[in-house]
């Protein structure tokens, strides 16, 4: 994820490819069912849901916007040094457009200082929903320390992380308003690897003032996990046909591309291609080579494109009708996955003893709803927002495999239970009682923003499932589930499609990067009352889901 308007080695998630002649489908037989695709838009369109943009009328937006962001900074009371820079727009069936502006001040970015203005069809302006609250304004544009103390402020800071960089990427300077008063700072970035072998993007702000450290953020989303079979069993794939040579190029979705890195950790790796169009066995392999990975690979971008597309509208990851690409094979023995906006990528390692990759769908579906995230509300990795932007990946990754209704991996409200990373056959995450994994909370305290952001995220994922199907003991898909409330109230839920749209609106047109859990209370009731009324019972059902996990 993206979390503020920062410079970072992810990009701003351009997914890129051409399209050669002829897309044929691979062996298998069912990717999904009617009947389930249609669970996950069963609610009859409100109208203030957001419709699908074709590719000029969304760049015809943008740019009347960006045309008018002068005129709108004067409305919306911004100071005469502030700037506002058009990050995305999302038009509503009724008209209401909610432009989402990025800031600069005296030309330097404003990390923490973007926010949505809310435009009804007449043009009139509705509100404006802020990262802060803070006015931008600072004494002096003159570093009282230098770049290089920054820079090596940053590097001491990768390195705790296990960081193999020597040098920094270079110190610019921002203003910084995540938190407090705003001020002068530096943003640097440090490259390398992790010690676990994960792709380091450590980003470090710096007072540049006093040479305090004001924040630092990782600027690579993963989801731990080891597992043994990952596979979907047989699928269809949509592949491209270049001469005799089948390739693993999906040009229906924006060009989607599965790339082999064989044990490599840079670049893009060799596109996988294959002479029949029938891609792995279906059992895991220790070879370099391997097809298997990069079918459930392809398979996983192919469903989570799918399951935008079909239930909110949304053309690929940032709204633009363009693919990222998916890289497997990542390392030796590397037991993890994560997306990066540098590459605008998804990238597998293949687990213990190179024979368990982890490309199963909700665990696809999860990181690449981190670049959905980036390109919307920028979630900013840590704290309580970095918890809700894990939540955010696991609940649209769940909605991603019960979309697509695959019988050897049916939906469920688990994460990550076909990669067993505990080695007993117990999923990673439980979003019924998130607690049962040893470290999730269940329920909101004053302490939960101390927690690493993959266990805050519990009290979101509780507030989803208790919003999805309610409190209490029931089974779903053959999952025995007994979710309990912080209240003892009993929640009578709203089902899953309306809970995701109300979730998907939250986050495209009411969060920002510094939102915490009140935020998204108020978000969240925000997206029920534009969606259903403020008097609906599933505005209702928002607010007691979160009074049931302590948020008030």
């Amino acid at each position: 994820m993206s979390p503020l308007p920062m410079r970072h080695k992810r990009s701003t998630l351009a997914i890129a490819t051409a399209v050669a002649a002829g897309a044929l489908l691979a062996t298998g037989a069912t990717t999904g069912t009617a009947a389930a695709q249609a669970d996950a838009t069963a609610a009859a369109t409100p109208l203030a849901a957001p419709v699908q943009l074709s590719a000029s009328a969304r760049t015809s937006l943008l740019q009347e916007r960006q045309a008018e962001a002068a005129t709108t900074a004067q409305q919306i009371g911004l100071g005469a040094q502030e700037r506002l820079v058009v990050k995305d727009v999302v038009k509503d069936a009724d008209g209401t457009v909610h432009t989402r502006y990025e800031r600069t001040y005296a030309g330097l970015p404003v990390l923490g200082g973007d926010l949505v203005v809310h435009t009804s069809k007449a043009g009139k302006a509705e509100g404006v929903t802020k990262a802060t609250k803070a006015a931008i304004k600072v004494s002096s544009l003159t570093p009282k320390i230098a770049a290089g103390a920054a820079e090596k402020q940053a590097l001491g800071a990768a390195k705790t992380l296990g960081s193999d960089k020597a040098a920094a990427d270079g110190a610019r300077k921002v203003i910084w308003a995540g938190s407090g008063t705003p001020v002068l700072a530096y943003e640097t970035v440090v490259g390398g690897f992790q010690d676990d072998g994960t792709p380091n993007q450590l980003h470090v702000i710096t007072d540049a003032a006093t040479g305090k450290k004001l924040y630092e953020y990782q600027g690579v989303e993963n989801a731990t996990g080891t597992g043994k079979t990952l596979y979907s069993g047989t699928v269809s794939l949509t592949t491209n046909l270049s001469g005799s040579t089948y390739q693993l190029y999906d040009t229906t979705r924006g060009g989607h591309k599965t790339y082999n890195l064989a044990r490599g950790t840079s670049g893009t790796g060799t596109l996988f291609t294959d002479a029949d169009n029938v891609w792995g066995t279906g059992a895991a392999s220790s070879s370099s080579t391997d097809q298997t990975a990069a079918a459930d690979a392809a398979y996983g971008a192919q469903e989570t494109w799918d399951f935008y597309k079909s239930t909110f509208g949304r053309n690929g990851i940032k709204n633009n009708g363009v693919g990222a690409y998916s890289r497997v094979h990542y390392g030796s023995a590397y037991v993890n996955a994560f997306w990066d906006d540098s590459c605008f990528c998804m990238t597998y390692g293949d687990g213990s003893s190179n024979t368990h990759p982890l490309t199963s769908l909700d665990v696809a579906g999860h990181e690449m709803s981190h670049g959905v995230t980036s390109n919307t509300a920028g979630l900013n990795y840590s704290g309580e927002s970095g918890g809700l932007n894990e939540a955010t990946s696991d609940i649209f990754g769940t909605g991603v495999e019960f979309f697509a209704g695959n019988a050897s991996d049916a939906g469920d409200y688990l994460i990550g239970e076909k990669i067993n990373i505990n080695g007993n056959g117990t999923p990673l995450r439980y979003m019924d009682k998130p607690s049962k994994d040893g470290g999730s909370a269940d329920y909101w305290s004053s302490s939960v923003g101390t927690k690493d952001v993959h266990y805050s995220s519990g009290v979101a994922n509780h507030f989803f499932y208790l919003l999805s199907e309610g409190s209490g003991a029931k089974t779903i898909n053959g999952v025995s589930y007994n979710s309990p409330t912080y209240n003892g109230s009993t929640v009578t839920g709203i089902d899953r499609a309306k809970a995701l749209q109300i979730w998907y609106k939250a986050l495209t047109t009411y969060m920002t990067s510094t939102t915490k859990y009140a935020g998204a209370r108020t978000a969240t009731l925000n997206a029920a009352s534009a969606l259903y009324g403020s008097t609906s019972a599933e505005y209702k059902a928002v607010a007691a889901a979160w009074s049931a996990v302590n948020v008030n």
